[in-house]
């Protein structure tokens, strides 16, 4: 068996629990200093809040909505050596309110790329195969550098300046370069767009408007993306990924369905795996959906959102273990 070069899964992701407190709140056990946090409250309907490192500490944005970035000084303080600091902004640290946080490593501040025909601004963790651009629109198609070394299979584009809709361009469906909307449950479209390449991924923007990407390879191990058919029936589709996942999303490619995100530590038993909407902002659900194993998940709903008959499900996930490390010792189901 061929050992994954990613032994820790946890040195480039993890999921860190917590509760608010409505004051200065430094959280610490990410494992490392992030520069992708996702937040999102799980008991109560608070917008899903994400900050970056390349764009800013204090700069937030919400996946459920199309709004343009804000700025809060008592949202995210600082990225911290081993998490976050959060102030007293409700949506993040709400006075015992329960949460949930999902933490990506790439490179800090980022550094100037030139590899596209539009400069950008580029975090990179090849090694994670995650990377964080930023740049400015021309009005016209162009390429942007995205720092990897490798194409990713999905960049998940946001106009941060003005008001749009997140873009989730993915390869993974027919080879092309289609793209769903995060923020929206529309089906699938095909962007005309080609494939990113191992340097550039290619983006029409408005003139003068600020954008950001956050760009996925696959890493044997560590990361998957691919698509699997629904079956509609309590023993659904079993989905091969190498490894045991830590964090998941799907969403159906055509049909008004919500797109469904999980993670390994928001409950400790198979298959009941709490679910948030990363185009809602609505609390936790505790349906039991799929099963997390050792080499990959398992569908064990009807739901459409998951499982409808004949349909192709997008998904993504990240590792938490894999099947087998250098150590010789495979990982186990839940």
């Amino acid at each position: 068996m061929a050992y994954t070069t990613i032994n820790k899964s946890g040195d480039y992701f993890n999921t860190k629990l917590y509760t608010g407190t409505g004051s200065s709140n430094a959280l610490t056990g990410v494992g490392f200093q992030p520069d992708w946090v996702w937040i999102k409250c799980r008991d109560d309907s608070h917008n899903h809040q994400v900050f970056d490192s390349v764009r800013g500490v204090h700069k937030r944005m919400r996946t459920d909505t199309d709004g343009a970035e804000t700025t809060s000084s008592e949202s995210l303080k600082t990225f911290d050596s081993d998490g976050f600091t959060l102030g007293t902004q409700t949506n993040v640290n709400q006075s015992s309110g329960t949460f949930a946080s999902w933490n990506w490593k790439a490179n800090g501040a980022g550094s100037a790329n030139t590899d596209g025909t539009i400069s950008s601004t580029v975090s990179a963790n090849t090694t994670s195969g995650f990377s964080i651009v930023k740049w400015t629109g021309t009005g016209s198609s162009g390429t942007i550098g995205h720092g990897l070394g490798v194409a990713p299979k999905v960049v998940i584009v946001k106009r941060y300046s003005a008001s749009a809709d997140w873009v989730y361009y993915t390869s993974t469906i027919d080879g092309s370069m289609d793209y769903l909307y995060l923020n929206l449950t529309n089906a699938k479209v095909d962007s005309g767009n080609p494939v990113p390449t191992s340097s550039v991924f290619q983006k029409s923007d408005t003139n003068g408007e600020t954008q950001i990407a956050y760009c996925f390879a696959e890493k044997t191990g560590y990361s998957k993306f691919g698509s699997y058919t629904g079956n509609n029936n309590t023993d659904g589709p079993f989905i091969y990924t190498g490894f045991k996942p830590a964090f998941i999303i799907v969403k159906p490619i055509s049909g008004v369905e919500h797109w469904t995100m999980y993670d390994n530590k928001r409950t400790g038993y198979n298959p009941t795996n709490y679910q948030l909407y990363p185009n809602l902002s609505s609390s936790e659900a505790t349906l039991s959906e799929l099963d997390i194993v050792s080499n990959g998940f398992k569908i064990r709903s009807q739901t459409g959102r998951l499982n409808s008959s004949g349909v192709t499900m997008i998904y993504m996930a990240i590792a938490e273990a894999p099947l087998v490390g250098t150590n010789n010792v495979p990982c186990t189901a839940r």
